[in-house]
Parts: C-alpha cells; sequence; structure tokens
C-alpha cells in the first residue's frame, strides 16, 4: 500500500515519525526534562532518571499481593501483553496490574472525569466541567450499579483487578507512576488514591455519553428554528434513502403471533409508535448554552459524539478462501494518546470452572475483560448503533418544584460539594424532575431556556423561562459489565444474545462468527419507548402524554440475523432495518455511505466468482473513495472557468477516480470545493450557534431578536461553536442533502446574496464555480501557488496529543508529549474514516482508532494493529510504534495460540504470590 505519513518540518527522519526509536526517544527525554524546569522556574533539577523512573518492570520476577499461583505475563516486540493465569482472580489481578504499569496516568484522568473530580488534579478551569459531570452522576449510577445490580461473579472480576492495580501502586510516589506526575508536582500536591471497583464501571457510562445517539441534533434543530422554516430544517435533514444504502438486517419483523423478532417475519402495515414532533417547534438560540456546555466535557471517544462511526462486517466461509468466517472492525473515535484501546490477551492455562476465560483482544485501561475480539470458539466486533437514548426535555420550574399535570412535584435535590487543586471547594446543588436532572441549573444563560420558544396554548406560563431537563437511559443501573465478562465466555451464538441482552448502554451493533462456520447480527441496548413524539426536538416536561413508558423495547423484539441467505453482514452506522419496523430505534441514522461501499465491494468479488481473502478484509479498511465526489466531480468539470489559474485547478478533477489517497492532488483540490460549497449554499445562511468560532458574516438580525423595525438591517455575527462540532460537517448526511437538490440547478439552496464585493449568486452552476475559486485560493494560501505540490495529506493531517498536559500544558512540554504530524489519505464518509469537519477545516478529528481482521478458526492467522502503542508513557519505545503502520494500513500478526505467543515473546515476567 502507498505510504501516508511524513515526518514534522525539521524532522531528520524524512518521512515518517516514530523512526530511529533510540536516537528519537532520548533526544524527547532531554526535551522533557527542560520542559519540566524551564516550565515551572523553581530550580528543580530533574534528571533523565527521573523522566525514566516510571518506566515498568517487563523481565525477571515480581510478588503481586493476592495472587493465589504464578502468573505469567508475556510480551511481544510492541509491548503487548499476553497473560497467563490458573483462576479468574488471579487473571484480572494481573490485568489490573500491568494496564496499571502501562497505561496508569490515562486510568486516574478517565476515573476523575466520570465522577467529576478533574479540579482536583488540575484546578478551578474544571469546576464548570465537573459540575456537568456531578448534574449528570455518572459515578453516582455506577455505585448503584455495582450495590445493587451487577452479579457477584463480575463484581469479584472488578475487586480482582482493583487489587492488582493497588498493588502496582503501593509505596509508589506519582513521580515513579508517570512523567505526568512529575509534572504536575510541581504545582500541584496531587496524590493517585487506591482503585475501586466503581472507577472500572463508572467508565462504561463515558462510553455511554460518547455514543449517546442524537442529543446534538436534537440541540441543532432546535437551534436552526431562529433562522430557519420548518420546510428548511427538514431539506436539511432528509429520511434515510432505504433503497440505495442498505440496511443491516434486510428482512424480518416482530412477530404478531410470539411478540418476537422474527428475521423470517413479512413487516406488518401497523408500524406502531407515534411521530408527533411534540408541543414546540423550536427553542430560543440561548439553547446554544448547553450546546457549548457540551463541548467542554472531555470526548473521550469523539467530538460530542458526532460523527462517531465504526465499520464491522463478517463474511461466511462459504465466500472466504479460507472457508471459515473472515471478521473486521475499525472503531471510528477521537485520536488520542495514548489511543483508547489496550491490546492484551487473558489466558487460563487450562479452561476450567474456576477459571473460565481465553480471550484476546482490545481494552480498556482501568476496566477488566476483553470489549472487542475473540476467544477459542467465538469472534465479535462492535459498531455504534445510534438508537436515540436520549430527549431534553422543557421544564416549568418554580422555587417550589416543577410542574407536570397541573401540580407542582417537589425536585429531587442533592449536595455536591467539588474540591479545587491550589483553591476553595465549590458546592452546588443539584436538582432532578421526573425527566431527570436539570442540566440547565449548570448555566446561568441556561436559566432562561426556551424563553422564547413556540409552544401551544396549553403550555404553563413561561414566566423567566423553561428550565431543560435531561431524560437518559445510562442514569438508569444496569448491567453493561456483567456482558463484558459474559461475552468473554460466549461459545455460540445463543449464549453470545444472551450476553448482548445484558449489554444496555452504549447501544451497539454486535456482530459475530463461530468456528462452526456460522454468522450473526444482534442489536442491543436499552432503548425508550416514547408516549408521544419522535424524540428529535426536545418536549414539554409538564405533561404526562409525554416521556417514555416504563419498559424499553424488549429485547426479544430487537432485530438479529444468524446466517443471512446473502452470506455477509455489514454494520456501518447505518439503519439497522426499514422503516416497516414496528419500534423507532432513532430519527438520525448514520446514512450508509460507508456501509454500502462496503456491501458493494464484497457483492462485487461474490458476483466475480472471487473468495474474499484476509489480504481483501485489509484493503477494504483502507478504501478511500469519495461517494460525493462521484456524484459532483462529473458536473464540477462541465463549469466553464476563465480565470486560467482556477482552470489549471479545475484540470485536476478530470479523470480522477475519486480515491481520497495522501498523495492526490485532486483530493486536495476537490474536498477544497467541498468545503467551500457547503459553506456557500448552507453554512453561511445557518444561526451563528452552529457556524465556527471566528467565521463572521454581515446578516439580518434572527428572528425574534430584536426590534420590528430593525429586521432589515445587517448585523455583524461570528460563529460560536467548536471548529470540530461546526455545521456543515460534511458527513454523509450532507451528502444526501446536496443530491436531493443537485438536479434542481435553480434551487433555492443554491441562491447566495451579494455580500461586500462579491456579487449574488443565482443558481448551482454560478455557486459551483465560486466554490472552485475559493477553493483554488484558500489551498494556495494553504499549499502554495504550484499545484504540482499540492496533495491531500498536506491538508489532511493526524497529530496525537497527550489528552491532558499534551493539549493545556506549556507549548515546550505539550511537544515533548505529542506526535506527529501525519499526512493521511481517507476522508469523511469513506471507509478508511479519517474523519474531518468541513466547516472548521481539513484536519483528522476521528480515525479508525484500531483495526483488526480475525481469521475465524485458525486464530493465529488473525491480524490487528492500533492507533498508537502499548505504553502510556510517553518515551517508551511502545509509546507510538504501531502508528506507522496503522497509518500505512498495515496490520500486525496477532499470536493468540500458546505456541505463536511463546515464539512470539521478547519480554516475560512472572509475577509471584508472596
Amino acid at each position: 500500500m502507498p505510504a501516508n505519513t511524513t515526518a514534522p518540518s525539521g524532522s531528520s527522519d524524512a518521512k515518517k515519525p516514530g523512526r530511529k526509536k533510540g536516537r528519537r526517544a532520548r533526544l524527547l527525554v532531554i526535551v522533557l526534562v527542560l520542559a519540566l524546569v524551564a516550565g515551572v522556574g523553581y530550580g528543580a533539577y530533574w534528571s533523565v532518571s527521573t523522566v525514566r523512573a516510571s518506566y515498568p518492570q517487563t523481565t525477571g520476577t515480581l510478588e503481586l499481593k493476592g495472587l493465589t499461583g504464578d502468573v505469567d505475563v508475556k510480551r511481544d516486540d510492541y509491548g503487548i501483553p499476553q497473560i497467563y493465569a490458573d483462576s479468574d482472580a488471579d487473571l484480572f489481578r494481573a490485568q489490573g496490574f500491568v494496564q496499571a504499569q502501562d497505561r496508569f496516568w490515562e486510568m486516574d484522568v478517565r476515573r476523575h472525569m466520570t465522577s467529576g473530580r478533574l479540579s482536583e488534579m488540575f484546578g478551578s478551569d474544571q469546576v464548570d466541567t465537573d459540575a456537568f459531570l456531578r448534574t449528570l452522576g455518572w459515578r453516582k449510577v455506577a455505585q448503584e450499579e455495582y450495590d445493587k445490580v451487577l452479579d457477584e461473579d463480575t463484581k469479584k472480576n472488578l475487586q480482582a483487578y482493583a487489587e492488582g492495580v493497588n498493588a502496582y501502586l503501593a509505596g509508589k510516589d506519582g513521580k515513579d507512576i508517570s512523567v505526568e506526575y512529575a509534572a504536575l508536582g510541581l504545582t500541584n500536591d496531587y496524590k493517585p488514591t487506591e482503585w475501586t471497583p466503581v472507577d472500572s464501571v463508572a467508565w462504561l457510562k463515558a462510553m455511554a455519553w460518547d455514543l449517546r445517539g442524537n442529543m446534538q441534533d436534537e440541540i441543532d434543530r432546535s437551534l436552526l428554528t431562529s433562522r430557519l422554516s420548518e420546510k428548511q430544517i427538514e431539506d436539511l435533514y432528509p429520511e434515510y434513502p432505504y433503497k440505495k444504502n442498505r440496511p443491516i438486517v434486510d428482512q424480518g419483523a416482530v412477530s404478531a403471533a410470539t411478540g418476537e423478532f422474527d428475521p423470517e417475519a413479512e413487516p406488518s402495515d401497523d408500524l406502531g409508535g407515534d411521530t408527533v414532533a411534540g408541543a414546540t417547534d423550536g427553542l430560543n438560540t440561548q439553547l446554544s448554552a448547553l450546546s457549548d456546555t457540551l463541548d467542554e466535557i472531555p470526548a473521550l471517544l469523539g467530538p460530542n459524539g458526532n460523527g462517531i462511526g465504526s465499520n464491522s462486517w463478517v463474511v461466511s466461509g462459504a465466500h472466504t478462501t479460507t472457508g471459515k468466517p473472515l471478521l473486521a472492525n475499525d472503531p471510528h473515535l477521537a485520536p488520542m494518546l495514548p489511543s483508547l484501546w489496550y491490546q492484551m490477551g487473558l489466558h487460563c492455562r487450562e479452561v476450567s470452572k474456576t477459571c473460565r476465560y481465553d480471550t484476546a483482544g482490545y481494552t480498556f485501561s482501568g476496566m477488566p475483560g476483553v470489549i472487542i475480539g475473540h476467544n477459542q470458539d467465538i469472534a465479535w466486533g462492535f459498531t455504534n448503533l445510534g438508537a436515540d437514548v436520549t430527549d431534553l426535555f422543557l421544564e416549568k420550574v418554580s422555587a417550589d418544584g416543577y410542574q407536570y399535570d397541573g401540580k407542582t412535584e417537589p425536585f429531587v435535590t442533592r449536595e455536591e460539594t467539588i474540591k479545587v487543586a491550589g483553591g476553595k471547594s465549590r458546592k452546588i446543588t443539584v436538582r432532578e424532575t421526573n425527566n431527570g436532572p436539570l442540566v440547565s441549573d449548570r448555566s446561568s444563560e441556561m436559566e432562561k431556556v426556551g424563553k422564547r420558544a413556540p409552544v401551544t396554548n396549553s403550555a404553563p406560563d413561561r414566566g423567566d423561562g423553561y428550565a431543560i431537563a435531561l431524560k437518559w437511559t445510562a442514569l438508569d443501573p444496569g448491567k453493561s459489565m456483567d456482558a463484558v465478562f459474559e461475552l468473554n465466555r460466549a461459545k455460540d451464538f445463543k449464549t453470545f444474545r444472551a450476553a448482548a441482552e445484558h449489554f444496555e448502554v452504549p447501544s451497539q451493533n454486535l456482530i459475530y462468527a463461530d468456528t462452526e462456520g456460522n454468522i450473526g447480527y444482534q442489536a442491543p441496548g436499552k432503548i425508550p419507548v416514547r408516549l408521544n413524539g419522535d424524540g428529535t426536538m426536545p418536549s414539554p416536561g409538564w405533561s404526562s402524554k409525554y416521556g417514555w413508558e416504563k419498559d424499553p423495547i424488549p429485547f426479544d423484539e430487537l432485530p438479529y440475523e444468524y446466517n443471512p441467505e446473502r452470506g455477509y453482514i455489514v454494520t456501518a452506522n447505518q439503519a439497522v432495518i426499514d422503516d416497516s419496523y414496528k419500534h423507532m430505534l432513532t430519527k438520525d441514522w448514520g446514512y450508509g455511505a460507508r456501509s454500502q461501499r462496503i456491501n458493494d465491494l464484497i457483492q462485487k468479488k461474490i458476483d466475480d466468482g472471487g473468495k474474499v481473502s484476509t489480504d481483501d478484509m485489509q484493503s477494504m479498511q483502507m478504501d478511500n473513495q469519495s461517494a460525493i465526489a462521484a456524484k459532483l466531480v462529473p458536473k464540477l468539470v462541465k463549469i466553464g472557468i476563465s480565470d486560467k489559474s482556477v482552470r489549471e485547478a479545475q484540470k485536476l478533477l478530470e479523470g480522477w477516480d475519486y480515491t481520497q489517497e495522501s498523495d492526490s492532488a485532486a483530493a486536495a483540490y476537490f474536498n477544497g470545493v467541498w468545503r467551500n460549497i457547503l459553506k456557500l449554499a448552507f453554512g453561511n445562511k445557518l444561526p451563528k450557534e452552529l457556524r465556527p468560532k471566528g467565521e463572521c458574516l454581515n446578516v439580518r438580525p434572527a428572528v425574534g431578536t430584536g426590534p420590528v423595525d430593525e429586521q432589515n438591517k445587517l448585523v455583524r455575527e461570528c460563529g460560536q461553536r467548536d471548529p470540530d462540532t461546526a455545521q456543515p460537517d460534511g458527513g454523509d448526511r450532507w451528502y444526501e442533502v446536496v443530491e436531493s437538490i443537485l438536479d434542481d440547478a435553480d434551487n433555492e439552496w443554491w441562491k447566495v446574496p451579494a455580500q461586500g464585493r462579491e456579487e449574488a449568486i443565482d443558481n448551482r452552476d454560478q455557486l459551483f464555480a465560486r466554490a472552485m475559486e475559493d477553493a483554488r485560493w484558500e489551498l494556495t494560501a494553504k499549499l502554495g501557488k504550484d499545484i504540482s505540490t499540492w496533495n491531500w495529506g498536506r491538508l489532511h493531517q493526524l497529530t496525537l496529543r497527550n489528552q491532558t498536559l499534551g493539549t493545556e500544558g506549556p507549548d515546550l512540554l505539550q511537544r515533548a508529549l505529542n506526535r506527529g504530524p501525519w499526512n493521511l489519505g481517507g476522508g469523511e464518509a469513506a471507509v478508511n474514516a479519517t474523519g474531518w469537519n468541513a466547516a472548521g477545516g481539513y484536519g483528522v478529528i476521528w480515525v479508525p482508532s484500531m483495526r483488526m481482521v480475525v481469521n475465524v478458526g485458525d486464530w493465529d492467522k488473525s491480524r490487528w494493529i492500533n492507533l498508537t502503542g502499548a505504553s502510556g508513557h510517553a518515551f517508551s519505545a511502545h509509546y507510538t510504534d504501531q502508528t506507522d503502520k496503522w497509518a500505512d494500513g498495515e496490520l500486525l500478526d496477532w499470536s493468540y495460540g500458546k505456541g505463536a505467543v511463546d515464539k512470539s515473546t521478547v519480554d516475560t515476567l512472572t509475577l509471584k504470590k508472596p
């Protein structure tokens, strides 16, 4: 495959960061030492030994408190550990110890985030974030799960894991654990505390938050009402194109006779559900305050959940070169350093009643078990289902409580104390209605939410405005932690589905394959049934006509497939099933550009009489084709261009095959044109709350924001949204928006009024011509006048940043902790989904966070890769030692069987009972 990486300017490694590891590591250690001294100025002396003090021991022997027998930790030359033990407790105790060796700083930051305690580590700047997270109550719900819901075996595994983490921490100062603690200790007396089982459970809440579904779309639709009509908003949220982009499950229905989902059943004419839009047509633009608050929440999986996707597919042995199923998965998440994932094998030396695991795959640091991977019998993968599991409710509140069916009900309240490093503690009061916590309490502006929101005549007097409550399935205790261990032990489709039933939040698409040759799919999750409305706009909380039914959609009524006739299953965030399905899962699916491309690639292979190989699966993961380019370029090349420089750029598109390789000048120019088409046709017409910060326009005031006689005067308005979450983001929803009007050259969306020196645009071709001109000069500024030097990768760069001090620390420290940039191919809504936001720029903001291709049954021929590396220690050889290969689309051999593991082992550490 072509190389897709380049080194930072000035690097002696001409093409790839990460080459000459030893020399670079020594230089970076020196840089960090200088950063620690220069960044503080206290005259402290930092030696190289200080920086390296936290490196883990990976050979020899160590005593580990609590073990009942010896445990072997075998690491390959990428530092990936395989653990061998004789009991469940020893296995997970060792997993906790080893993950703490490599990743405790990451684990510690995560648990402070999930519990709303970041201020304890980083000071007063994090108080507002902590207050919002305390209001949501992730840690509180996690504690309830642990105390009241989780299986006893699950709790024992969590306890063993915590014991292993704490055995590693025992007797260590912060600087002995991670260099970040050494840096933090210069300004803060923070000391790491012991790990608890609930710390692990709470991480699932963060995962559920970032994969929560359409909450941002619900906010955005409301904000759009200040400038757009109901019809215009509908234009920007088109229906899912079922005829063009195949859903995951292409047949089946809930059986009228049994009430269960039957993959063979014919759809009923009675669709069920009520799609009434609710009593409110929109919200005042001050709802943007909630959006701003969401932007401040650390997005561990992706930028506010927007664009969060994944690819997974499984092909049955009838269509593979191996004669057994092949399964691929690559979750698309926020790039971070270290990667979200931690590769690991968990092996009982002999599987028995007291030692039940022989599994390997991708884990989360801070949580026992394997999240995605395989055991000796089955393999599984995840993508985000995108079910709508959150609703915003307008609440009429007073000092005495909230209004519900004409009565005032008292709030459920609790007091929270936020400790602040270097400052005074802050106290907040959390108020909850029957619809959930009042998230509007966390913003002074949000006190006025709904002040001008149109509502029906039956609505209560708005007074100073309505508050906003968040109803979310993850705020009820659940059994998702049980499901992790059940998946790890599953042996067939029956036990796989039983595990999936407990995977309540976040709602994921689960694909499956087993050594008997079977393939399958299950849609799990706690998905609400709405009494009224469709979850696309905030609902009135004061009426019992709205809200949710007591019970979610029954698991037995959720879609699944088992050995479908077509011989393969693709999940890539498209619709799960068509709109004849009885229940409403969401109104905001991904629009299926990636999933259909994968379907087409597999089907073409089959139609051509070929068999799908492991190499084919790997190549599909790197497919760069742009679906929107295939629609637009034939029209763009026909536009008459008189300017020679613009015409020169236009010629790049002639004969282009629509693939977005890193070295492609055509891909660079097309994406520049696409960004400018979106900006001209849509972006400049959106309210300021959705446009990116720093972009200012002269526009008429938004509806209802000023005196009537002032409405025709132009005012200067600047965008307010973080560039990574601004609109139009250019994803496949926008593909559908543009495609729906592409043949209507005089559609109103193509028309743009005169602005300053720019003449008015009256039709599509004029807008396309302007976009090509604007793109030519934008890329000239960024890449130079000579188009022979242009390439997509120079625009489309990935920089990996340490998630704490690498984003907020002193510049010198950031340079020491961060890595990159890498010049990447791929793009938004391509299978190789290196996502970027067209409203904000070209930089990479989400990525395939890992890739795997599982060779079912012949496990040692499976392949995998991580975005970064096993280690969270900034100067370890394993900090980013997989990134170059990841960028090039390469995969590593994935050892699983004992013989293969022994052959690949370079370091062995034996953990011994005291």
